[in-house]
């Protein structure tokens, strides 16, 4: 009996020792069936986002041909879905795009591929931002001397294919195609493209360029491969075809020219200019300026036509007059180019833009975006607000953008207290907005002899890749602008 109940007992450990093996090689075998199917998951989720980025890479080649279309090459709004194959011909899966194609005037596009594989249900999902970049990567860029005298501040880069002085603060680089210049400014020697004279004045080359943080927050960078400023005079002429074709064009009108009031309902008035106010006794053109004129509407009845009012803007955000214009207003979830020329072009008939009331935008991330282009100047004139604000971008095709020298006999508005402008600036001559001298007192401490004491210029970055209608880019070829997974 002793002799059975042990060989019982033995029996009974083996028993259990069998058992908890097969518990324990269970659980290795379940954990090793685990750790393959996750990592054959892995596989297939690093796959799937392999296809995805194929979709993605796919795209970008087809708009590389095929740059305006956003359709895949169908007539169907999608999503538009691919198969994936390797080499050898294998279907390992599809990737399924979505496209956003760019609002008016904007070259944004927004591209999402779905990427899933065959044996799977994994999908990953990866979305691209592609644009064109714009000429508007720059506050202020001009194909000529610039200076800027003390209460200028400017928060985007600036560029000049001349020489810069800068007397003001700016928060950004400021480059020069030019090593040195002589500053037309004042008598000496050569100085840096890139100067000041706001005390210590800059040393003479070849002395090394000092830092000066307290001017060039940023730092200064001088030369530097020139801007083509052909890209910056969008071709305007292709501006009246297309606002003729799906726009609005408005003919010479026999007067002075035109004044437009933008509104916030996405309507404008459009009148005719009948007659201007004339000079003052005394005030004289001082600085033998082309064009000099008080470019004030006359206040006086009859002064103005009314043409039209509330009329919706153009589809294609493109507005063209063949004549002077006159500018104010505000807008408001709108994307428009507004185009001054006349054809064929010539010295002698070119046509400008002015603004002498606020020019304003509703929404200032990007939604709103105003391109003013005139063939000869963007200016502003002796009845300007004291205090006056311009949204948007501003371009001189062959003149320049700023105020006329209007002396003390001009009136009170020859001394005015500050100029905001939101957007960038394009000009093809000096730009200036203020005139030096000690005639007036500006708040600051310093003096002018003419126009505004305070200029601000603050660069809309939304305008690189999302400018106005028809607006000159910098390249034809698509850019990253951003890749995120969603």
């Amino acid at each position: 009996m002793k002799h059975i109940f042990i060989k019982g007992s033995i029996l009974i450990q083996v028993i259990a020792f069998m058992t908890i093996g097969v518990i324990i090689l269970s659980g290795f075998i379940g954990w090793s069936t685990m750790a393959v199917r996750t990592a054959r998951h892995t596989e297939y989720r690093d796959q799937a986002v392999q296809i995805a980025e194929a979709g993605l890479d796919y795209y970008r080649w087809h708009l590389a041909h095929a740059p305006t279309d956003f359709q895949d090459g169908t007539a169907t709004s999608g999503p538009y879905i691919h198969d994936y194959y390797d080499k050898q011909g294998n279907k390992l899966g599809t990737f399924t795009l979505s496209i956003t194609p760019p609002p008016i005037g904007s070259t944004l596009v927004t591209i999402k591929s779905k990427g899933s594989v065959v044996n799977d249900s994994s999908t990953r999902t990866i979305q691209m931002r592609l644009a064109k970049p714009s000429l508007a990567k720059y506050a202020v860029v001009a194909n000529s001397f610039m200076n800027f005298g003390p209460g200028t501040t400017i928060s985007g880069p600036v560029h000049s294919n001349g020489g810069i002085r800068f007397d003001g603060f700016i928060q950004n680089i400021i480059t020069s195609a030019l090593s040195s210049f002589d500053d037309p400014t004042h008598a000496g020697g050569m100085e840096f493209a890139v100067h000041t004279h706001v005390a210590p004045t800059d040393p003479l080359p070849p002395t090394a360029v000092p830092s000066r943080p307290d001017v060039f927050q940023i730092g200064r960078t001088f030369p530097v491969p020139a801007v083509d400023f052909a890209g910056l005079t969008a071709n305007l002429a292709q501006i009246k075809t297309d606002a003729q074709a799906s726009g609005l064009y408005y003919a010479a009108s026999g007067a002075q020219g035109y004044h437009i009031i933008l509104k916030t309902t996405g309507k404008f008035d459009i009148k005719k200019v009948n007659s201007l106010l004339p000079a003052p006794g005394g005030c004289t053109n001082a600085q033998a300026e082309a064009n000099w004129g008080t470019w004030s509407i006359n206040t006086t009845g009859g002064s103005e036509t009314l043409i039209a009012s509330d009329v919706n803007f153009p589809a294609n955000g493109l507005l063209f007059v063949e004549d002077n214009l006159w500018i104010d207003g505000q807008i408001n979830t709108a994307r428009l180019t507004i185009a001054a020329a006349t054809f064929p072009d010539s010295p002698v008939t070119r046509k400008s833009i002015i603004v002498n009331n606020n020019l304003l935008y509703t929404f200032y991330d990007g939604t709103d975006v105003l391109s003013l282009m005139a063939q000869n100047d963007v200016i502003v004139g002796l009845k300007s607000a004291n205090t006056q604000e311009i949204d948007g971008a501003l371009i001189a095709q062959n003149g320049r953008t700023g105020r006329n020298y209007y002396a003390a006999a001009c009136g009170a508005e020859y001394a005015r207290s500050q100029i905001t402008l939101y957007g960038m600036l394009g000009t093809y001559q000096q730009y200036g907005f203020a005139w030096s001298g000690a005639t007036f007192a500006c708040p600051d401490g310093s003096t002018r002899s003419s126009g505004y004491c305070t200029r601000v210029i603050t660069y809309d970055a939304n305008m690189l890749y999302g400018p106005p209608p028809s607006f000159p880019l910098t390249t034809s070829q698509y850019q990253i602008v951003s890749w995120d997974e969603i």
